[in-house]
């Protein structure tokens, strides 16, 4: 394993952060000048946006003929969403979730990964499925349009992101140009950073004896969301820690249904999934959707002791693969003790404290 395969995977999650940051930023200051309301491209090109480098990482792995890191970089950065980042973000701040999020957001996303898990049950995801699951993500996209200029919104929260934006300076002169030019500019870096990032994760899966699935499900997953985890956390920081959730959330909703049907769009051929994802890392990413409902149920909060649970529940995760990787003994027993108790008392303890929170809302 030379030098080069940690210069080509430190500057291509470096590449992939700065092109997210300047793609973003392009494309809300564009929009905004079309006369687009702040609130609809918060919901659209801000949530998009920290999807990029997945976005990127995954057709760019898909061209290669590398489903495997496509399909892992995907379920991995779903998976480090719910239990990584917001794990950590919580820990920071407990967070707020909206009802909305609750009765919509939420369950989109559990069907969208439900969704997903069947088309791929054949083995491969095909031109067809790819179709379907960006057809879906269009669709969500103009809901969100519709629904927001429905909604009343918040003349502070519209505020907030101008500020954060830059969205309530004067324009200058020749401002949609540069803007425009931010925009391809994040469009290159993030091209270019895809590359270095999938030519060094491949390189270090043979040297290291990995399979590509598993550097996909963890270091490109990890690295494609860090602005997702920037995002998270300053949003945390500064109080607003409803768009810290939502952003989590939105994201994995645009991962499913746009990243991975534009991968399976421009596929040469079908994407071939591993059994290993059918019968592990689909089922951990539903599960982790999943308990989503009644870890925001109970008070409409995350807590620090839940953040806690999803950080150690990731880091559990990732010693898996790691051990069922390399072939270590434990790694059955390791997954037994996980699968048979940690699991389902887990699961137990979530239901009666859902079921306890319920009742005193009901009262």
């Amino acid at each position: 394993m030379s030098a080069m395969t940690f210069v080509y995977l430190i500057a291509g999650l470096v590449l992939l952060v700065a092109g997210a940051e300047v793609l973003v930023r392009g494309a809300a200051k564009l929009a905004a000048q079309f006369g687009i309301p702040p609130l609809i491209i918060g919901l659209t090109v801000v949530a998009f946006g920290t999807s990029a480098p997945e976005t990127a990482v995954s057709v760019q792995a898909a061209l290669n003929g590398s489903g495997d890191i496509a399909i892992g970089n995907v379920l991995g950065s779903n998976i480090a969403n719910v239990l990584l980042i917001l794990g950590v973000t919580s820990l920071v701040a407990p967070l707020i979730v909206s009802r909305q999020l609750i009765r919509l957001d939420v369950p989109i996303m559990i069907g969208a990964s439900l969704v997903t898990y069947a088309l791929a049950w054949d083995g491969s995801l095909s031109r067809l499925d790819g179709t379907l699951l960006f057809s879906a993500v269009i669709a969500y996209t103009a809901f969100l349009i519709i629904s927001s200029r429905r909604a009343t919104a918040a003349a502070t929260a519209d505020d907030e992101f101008a500020k954060e934006f830059g969205l309530d300076e004067t324009p200058k002169p020749y401002a949609s140009l540069i803007n425009a030019g931010l925009v391809v500019a994040g469009l290159v870096l993030l091209v270019t950073g895809s590359n270095f990032l999938v030519e060094g994760a491949v390189s270090l899966a043979r040297a290291l004896g990995l399979s590509e699935l598993v550097i996909g499900l963890t270091v490109i997953a990890i690295g494609t969301s860090l602005p997702e985890l920037a995002t998270s956390i300053l949003a945390a920081i500064r109080g607003e820690r409803d768009i810290a959730v939502g952003n989590i959330v939105g994201s994995n909703i645009f991962n499913l249904l746009c990243v991975l049907g534009l991968a399976s769009l421009v596929s040469p051929n079908a994407i071939g999934v591993a059994a290993n994802a059918l019968a592990f890392d689909f089922p951990v990413m539903i599960a982790v959707a999943l308990a989503c409902l009644p870890i925001f149920f109970t008070g409409y909060a995350i807590n620090r002791w839940e953040g806690l649970l999803f950080v150690a529940y990731y880091v559990a995760y990732t010693v898996y693969l790691v051990l069922i990787s390399t072939g270590r003994p434990l790694a059955e027993v390791f997954g037994d003790a996980m699968i048979g108790y940690v699991v389902p008392l887990t699961m137990v303890t979530l239901l009666v404290i859902s079921g306890r929170a319920w009742k005193t809302q009901r009262t």
